[in-house]
Order: C-alpha cells, then sequence, then structure tokens
C-alpha cells in the first residue's frame, strides 16, 4: 500500500513548479524596489540580497527567461506583468506572515522565520491566517 507521505523535495517534485524558492525572494525584492523607483539594478539587489553581482547577473538572465523580468546587462530591471503579480502576491504572502508570527511572538519581528517559512505555505493557509488576524485585530 502506498503512503501519502513525502520528503520535502518529493513534494517539491509532485509541484513541479519553475519558479524556485531563490527565485521567489528575488522575485520579492525586485517587486520592493521597484514599487517606488519603477526599477532597480544589479548592484542594488546584491546589497540588498546580501548576494554578490554576479549571482543577480545569473538569476536575472534565468528570470528574464521566465518572462518576469526586463533587463539589459548593467542595465535597469524592471518587471514583466507576470512578475508583478508574482512579486505582489509574494510580498501579502510575507506580510501576512509577519503580521502572524508578531502577533503570537508578543510583536517581535523575526525575519529569518519568516524568509524561511514563506516558500512552504500555502495559499489557502495565508487566507485563513489573514482572517483570523483580522479578526483579533477587530475586536
Amino acid at each position: 500500500m502506498k503512503s501519502n507521505f513525502y520528503t520535502l523535495k518529493g513534494y517539491k517534485l509532485k509541484e513541479k513548479n519553475n519558479i524556485t524558492e531563490a527565485m521567489e525572494d528575488y522575485i520579492e525584492m525586485i517587486y520592493r524596489k521597484t514599487r517606488k523607483n519603477k526599477y532597480t539594478t544589479i548592484k542594488e539587489l546584491a546589497n540588498f540580497l546580501n548576494v554578490k553581482p554576479s549571482s543577480v547577473s545569473k538569476m536575472a538572465n534565468r528570470l528574464k527567461c521566465l518572462g518576469m523580468i526586463e533587463f539589459e546587462k548593467y542595465g535597469k530591471i524592471n518587471l514583466t506583468e507576470s512578475g508583478k503579480l508574482l512579486g505582489r502576491y509574494l510580498l501579502w504572502r510575507h506580510n501576512i506572515l509577519k503580521r502572524f508570527f508578531k502577533y503570537i511572538n508578543g510583536y517581535k519581528y523575526n525575519l529569518k522565520q519568516v524568509e524561511k517559512i514563506e516558500h512552504f505555505i500555502d495559499n489557502d493557509s495565508l487566507i485563513n491566517i489573514e482572517k483570523m488576524l483580522k479578526k483579533i485585530n477587530n475586536c
């Protein structure tokens, strides 16, 4: 009899998602940076994500191939419409988890915890957490 349990890698393979956790981090940060300035740069992303500019360049090429961003080498980076949609969702997801953990941990914000968990929680759970937080705040 086959079990319903998988390893973490097994669950990932079942999803067949083209967007990795690292890609999500980049898209979320690009979305954060481009909401105000309309664009960001390789250097700026490297500084904010604490990675080398060469790593940002490699990821930018991968995201460009997936249709998430537009950029020229050493130029401005902009999200495409699909990149903006995903970026908006990723930032919403981050903010829901941030609010949730602040609530249960006495308003202490643990960025590391949110950054790790946000990649593994499903949309239904996020919606329910958001509903719960709204109920709590309205009391």
